[in-house]
């Protein structure tokens, strides 16, 4: 599945011991339930590779919901892969002595219960390299198990109102949406269930609406015939007829495989297969692969997944030690790592984690009581990402070490490069990559947000949407995290480059074709671009030089003209370097006498409640701890009123950050901890709705990043060390910073003690900020 990471389980066999070795805390942040769930509400995620499940035993069953990267319909949502239920006979789950624990040092969920002298351990795993799901039931006694595929998708479902925004069509209603039937039948002892889209899709709508049907064979589609499902196996079980039932506010058929004989171990396997097919055999071939290469590595499948999470976990840490587990303090450092759980169970998809929810949704009812739809449902679409939410959940890859995760966001925006050069090309006759805030897993904007009653002599490159307009700089968020790849671990992105400056060039080229549109000069006064129409997110709408913009841009060129020789020709570097001068200053603004820094120059309206300001701060950071000019941004924290009135913890909120890069400890550790509390969930890292979803991971990827910024920032080569932790925090942590270096430590009473930085001679480039 991914050869690099079959390398490295190969040589970590080699050197088992040292492998591993795992800070002896994180035990203590597995989580262990005396009492059965409720209903999916109180789920618990497992996963790995690209697989995620939601697990739960409700009324003595066994029940989970089975997730995969990629599994977009014809309309795009996410749809997930059915629930499975499990349930014994005797059956040890009916009497009061239960146990359910999340096992974080393995990624499995253990499950275990004795009634009736049967006592009975069930243990969830997911393969890490092959897309298999296992449950092993081993019992004291013989028992028989009945195992069943559920699906709510047995029939065509009209799609109306509120449930198309778990789609991309969103508010277009029209009453010929629908979310098309599953194929689940018995195939031998085994059930067999997919999904397969037909030719056309939501894509063709949107690529008519948009105006690009000329260039249309030209644009990369992922969901035409994309097939995706999978096959229920379990050795000793045989068809036992199918059933209809209703959970909570939805009916769902069965299809049931149940025991020949009772016995006391047992194991049902669930391999699941994706793939672009025209036709349904040519699935039907590649799942029969995924069946017989994960039967071929089954002895070692299980070793080689613990391996995996064992080095996953000793990577990075961040244990806060407080003997009061009930602590805010406590709570934030361990649903730290319970987050960095469910981040890694995508390791390896094909698509980026989903901001609203990732692989780990469930019957949104019981995130919202008014929403009674299918388990299908999330708030803000399935191949939709939404840039400025996307970036959240990835930003903390880079200190956690888990740059290999990173590939997936990074090929999501590759794969759509061209897609994106199109839409320069037909509007607007240049070159260059135009990625808007809400992007498609195609590339295009959403078709509802880009306006489905548009005025007909209005821009067909500019969506029609209040909020997005002219919302085109959160790509180079990513642009940056490619080029810090480079700089934390030295390894080669030249695949990245091109994209990047693709980006820059839209910008270039843009702003110059819109000044000429307006006068026969393409820059302003002092030979700067020209950034209007901008905006300031989603908040300063239609801005005159937008600070995050020009922050974004001077950021991204600058990084660029660091990369050495063999990634820049001396024509590309001429051309940076001319851009880099083209563009204009931050501009300020004051508040009684206190100098800050303003959203943009000029602006329309206030549309949302982000605080733009700041993001020279985070994630550019043109100001920080030991760089210029940092009493302005202190300033625009303190006195900016709107800076003031925005400020929060909730969702997507990155107050904490700023807090954390600009030195303010005590609202640091407020703001993250805020965000990193229990959820108020049985799970406590299913954080939100917010603004977003249950679980909302931008939610909990702000306040991973306000952590790892209160023990750790870096500027070039110097790095920071402790710049806005209480000193009444007890912590152990490991962290990564540029230039392949890892540093561990330990703060104990307010004193920094067993300091390991690798390589060692990047300890003169640190600075103990706790003294």
């Amino acid at each position: 599945m991914k050869t690099a990471s079959l390398l490295f389980i190969l040589l970590a066999n080699l050197f088992v011991g040292k492998a591993l070795a795992q800070s002896p805390e994180l035990k203590q942040d597995n989580i262990i339930w005396n009492s059965q769930s409720k209903n999916a509400g109180e789920s618990m995620p497992c996963g790995g590779g690209d697989i995620g499940l939601n697990v739960w035993v409700e009324k003595g069953e066994l029940l989970f919901y089975l997730s995969k990267s990629g599994t977009f319909d014809e309309n795009n949502t996410f749809l997930k892969l059915g629930r499975i239920k499990v349930k014994l006979s005797p059956n040890p789950f009916e009497g009061s002595d239960f146990k359910q624990e999340l096992s974080l040092q393995t990624g499995s969920v253990n499950i275990s219960g004795t009634h009736a002298g049967v006592t009975t351990q069930v243990k969830l795993w997911v393969d890490v390299f092959r897309p298999v799901v296992h449950v092993e039931i081993n019992s004291n006694k013989p028992v028989k198990a009945e195992t069943s595929y559920e699906s709510w998708r047995y029939a065509d479902r009209p799609l109306k109102g509120k449930e198309n925004n778990q789609d991309s069509w969103k508010w277009a209603n029209n009453p010929a949406i629908k979310t098309y039937k599953d194929q689940v039948n018995f195939t031998g002892n085994a059930i067999q269930f997919y999904h397969h889209n037909a030719a056309t899709t939501i894509f063709d709508t949107t690529v008519v609406h948009e105006g690009l049907g000329s260039v249309k064979a030209q644009l990369f589609n992922p969901i035409k015939n994309l097939t995706f499902g999978g096959s229920l196996q379990a050795e000793g079980m045989q068809p036992a007829g199918t059933y209809s039932g209703q959970y909570l506010s939805t009916a769902y058929q069965g299809w049931k495989l149940q025991s020949v004989k009772a016995t006391r171990k047992q194991e049902v396997n669930i391999y699941l297969h994706t793939e672009q097919t025209p036709e349904v055999n040519q699935w039907i071939t590649g799942l029969h692969q995924v069946i017989a290469e994960a039967e071929q590595h089954q002895k070692q499948a299980e070793t080689n997944t613990q391996i995996w999470w064992k080095e996953y976990w000793n990577r990075s840490f961040v244990f806060i030690d407080d003997n009061n587990h009930n602590s805010e303090a406590w709570q934030t450092g361990r649903n730290y790592q319970l987050f960095r759980y469910m981040l890694g169970c995508n390791a390896y998809g094909k698509y980026p984690t989903k901001f609203n929810g990732g692989l780990f949704t469930y019957d949104p009812q019981l995130t919202d009581s008014t929403v009674k739809l299918t388990p299908d449902f999330r708030n803000w679409g399935g191949g939709l990402m939404t840039a400025q939410n996307q970036r959240l959940v990835y930003w903390p890859m880079l200190k956690n070490g888990d740059w290999e995760m990173m590939k997936p966001q990074f090929e999501f925006y590759l794969r759509s490069l061209h897609n994106a050069e199109l839409r320069s090309q037909v509007y607007w006759n240049h070159k260059g990559a135009c990625f808007t805030e809400q992007v498609e897993n195609f590339g295009l904007p959403n078709i509802a947000e880009y306006g489905l009653k548009r005025p007909a002599d209005f821009d067909k490159g500019v969506e029609y949407n209040a909020w997005l307009e002219y919302e085109w700089d959160t790509v180079l968020e990513f642009c940056l995290m490619m080029l810090d790849t480079e700089r934390y671990t030295g390894k080669d992105i030249s695949i990245y480059v091109p994209f990047i400056e693709s980006c820059l060039t839209f910008f270039n080229e843009h702003y110059q074709y819109l000044a000429h549109l307006r006068s026969n000069k393409t820059l302003d006064g002092n030979g700067h671009l020209v950034l209007y129409p901008g905006a300031g997110g989603e908040t300063y709408k239609m801005a005159y030089n937008s600070s995050s913009t020009i922050a974004a841009l001077q950021t991204v060129l600058t990084r660029l003209l660091e990369l050495s020789n063999q990634y820049l020709s001396a024509e590309h570097r001429k051309e940076w370097e001319t851009m880099l001068k083209r563009i204009p200053p931050i501009p300020f603004r004051s508040f009684d006498g206190h100098q800050t820094i303003a959203p943009a120059q000029v602006w329309e309206r206030v549309n949302n409640v982000e605080t733009m300001q700041l993001y020279p701060v985070f994630p550019w950071g043109v100001y920080g701890l030991g760089k210029p000019n940092l009493d302005i941004a202190l300033n625009t924290w303190k006195y900016d009123t709107l800076a003031i009135k925005f400020r929060s913890g909730s969702g997507w909120k990155q107050d904490n950050i700023f807090a954390a890069r600009l030195g303010f400890t005590d609202e640091a550790a407020q703001l993250t901890s805020f965000k990193l509390k229990d959820s108020g969930r049985r799970f406590p890292a299913f954080w939100g709705p917010g603004f977003d979803w249950t679980p909302d991971h931008n939610w909990g990827g702000s306040g991973m990043i306000g952590l790892q910024e209160m023990l750790l920032q870096t500027d070039g080569k110097k790095i920071y060390l402790l710049p806005s932790w209480p000193k009444a925090w007890n912590v152990h942590f490991k962290l990564h910073a540029p230039y392949n270096t890892t540093i561990e430590a330990t703060v104990r009473n307010g004193k920094l003690e067993n300091l390991q930085v690798w390589p060692e001679e990047r300890k003169k480039d640190l600075i103990n900020m706790l003294k």
